[in-house]
């Protein structure tokens, strides 16, 4: 004879296990995976959102690399212009020693000489990415320079970077192909800084052997060389230290400009990252918890259903 006991108990006590042993198994895949929701099916609303922000995220990643970039040519240049900044200082120093009764006006030139190369060397060793802000040799140098310098959400919703032009006229100091486009290759009218006459006198201070050089005097001393023209090499070189100065701060203002935006695309992208951990990511110190809970449950629905089988074979044993 066949008797089949259908318990209403241990139905229940399978159904609670099944249910159970599901819930493990998600909790286990979200400890795995680390997210709490990975795919649409888990919660599609919450999946979108995360995703739209993850996007974002990688946008402002690239925008972040593009102003690494354009902030390392803005720091090469502004170091350059600081060390050309710091060799004019000294050859105006020179300069003006040069006017002291009895000096050796040749050993004083022969310094001014040295600060020259090394000016020339600084301006023509200043170069990023393929890029020299200080020195042309092409035919016409760009009218500007472009870095980026920011960005901006377009309509599409998504990142853009902005840019920042810079006239190449004001940073170019030596020019190879006309003098005149140099700031330091160009010859200057110390007439027209200092108005002590009709006639023009230009002076330059590198001859960098530029295709058209310039028309004037070098800025160079010896022997002969007299009080007043001295003044003139002395209202030149204040011109040229002027214009570099003003030049150096703008471009400071620049580079200040760009890591601001720096630090906050990196401090955005972060709390866009925060943001997302928040709608996905597994709360592991819940998670773990939740597994032990878990765990204990599974035992005493097991536990259960070994006593419903107990009471049903000794319910068998009496119908024998």
């Amino acid at each position: 004879m066949t008797v089949k006991i259908t318990s209403a108990a241990a139905v229940n006590a399978l159904s609670v296990l099944r249910s159970i042993n599901k819930e493990a198994s998600q909790t286990q895949q979200q400890v795995s995976s680390g997210y709490r929701i990975e795919t649409a099916a888990d919660d599609a609303s919450y999946w979108s959102v995360a995703t739209v922000m993850r996007s974002d995220s990688t946008n402002l990643g690239t925008v972040g690399d593009a102003l690494g970039l354009g902030a390392a040519k803005v720091d090469a240049t502004y170091t350059a212009m600081n060390s050309a900044i710091d060799l004019m200082s000294q050859i105006r120093a020179k300069l003006v020693s040069a006017r002291e009764p009895g000096v050796d006006k040749d050993k004083i030139n022969a310094e001014i000489s040295e600060y020259k190369e090394q000016l020339q060397t600084v301006v023509e060793s200043t170069s990023f990415a393929g890029e020299n802000w200080l020195l042309n040799g092409d035919t016409a140098a760009p009218p500007t320079w472009s870095v980026i310098s920011g960005f901006v959400r377009a309509s599409t919703g998504e990142y853009q970077a902005q840019t920042i032009d810079f006239p190449s006229s004001q940073t170019i100091l030596i020019d190879k192909n006309s003098a005149s486009g140099g700031l330091l290759t160009k010859a200057v009218d110390a007439n027209a800084i200092n108005n002590s006459g009709t006639t023009s006198r230009n002076y330059y201070l590198l001859d960098a052997g530029s295709t058209t050089p310039a028309t004037g005097t070098e800025i160079a001393i010896d022997g002969n060389t007299t009080d007043a023209q001295l003044t003139d090499m002395l209202d030149v070189t204040e011109a040229l230290l002027s214009s570099l100065t003003t030049t150096a701060a703008s471009i400071g203002v620049m580079k200040t400009r760009i890591d601001d935006q720096i630090d906050y695309t990196a401090d955005l992208s972060d709390s866009i990252d925060k943001s997302v951990g928040a709608l996905v990511d597994t709360d592991m110190d819940e998670a773990s918890i939740r597994q032990k809970a878990i765990e204990t449950q599974k035992q005493m629905a097991v536990e259960a259903i070994s006593i419903l089988n107990t009471a049903a074979s000794k319910i068998l044993i009496l119908l024998e």
